[in-house]
């Protein structure tokens, strides 16, 4: 189960009271942030942007490529490890606004973690060190460290110890 909390909401749906939850100038600030980061191609001065205006805890080396979507409510809540990947067009999201409640949830990608592109990642989950995550997969729960995960939902398709098994196999046939 994904490690979120929990927002009662009355009247209309939570997305309509948004500004309750969250500053009007925090969510413009981190959309213009955001949007620049999006296009930007030098990854150092992305992890900057995303350091310094956004309050991420990005780790060195991180490379996140173009057009990957950050949450931009609560971007902060975002922790993404040193030497890892986030593939093109990746929507990472630390807030659900549903009609009765919203929900809230940090976001943890561990150190060599490679996320294919197109991913959508749900709050409140953790991806663990040197995990693959297919391209297109929608993260819905938390990925075991050394894992390769794909799908919609996602699955498991190879254990830590079978890659492992796998690469040792690979290089007794060389």
């Amino acid at each position: 189960m994904r490690r979120t909390t929990r927002y009662q909401v009355e009247e209309a749906n939570s997305l309509w009271q948004v500004y309750k939850t969250v500053s009007f100038l925090k969510v413009v600030k981190n959309f213009i942030v955001i949007q620049v980061a999006r296009y930007t191609p030098v990854l150092s001065m992305k992890n900057w942007l995303y350091r310094t205006f956004l309050r991420m805890d990005v780790g060195d080396k991180a490379a996140v490529a173009l057009m990957v979507m950050m949450d931009i409510m609560f971007p902060e809540k975002i922790k993404i490890g040193k030497n890892t990947v986030i593939g093109y067009n990746t929507t990472i999201l630390a807030h659900e606004y549903l009609i009765k409640e919203y929900r809230l949830g940090e976001v943890i990608i561990g150190d060599n973690v490679m996320v294919g592109a197109n991913t959508t990642i749900l709050p409140g989950v953790e991806i663990g060190n040197d995990a693959i995550v297919s391209a297109g997969t929608l993260v819905h729960k938390d990925v075991p460290a050394g894992s390769f995960v794909g799908g919609n939902p996602m699955r498991i398709i190879k254990t830590k110890e079978e890659r492992e098994k796998e690469e040792v196999d690979n290089l007794e046939t060389k």
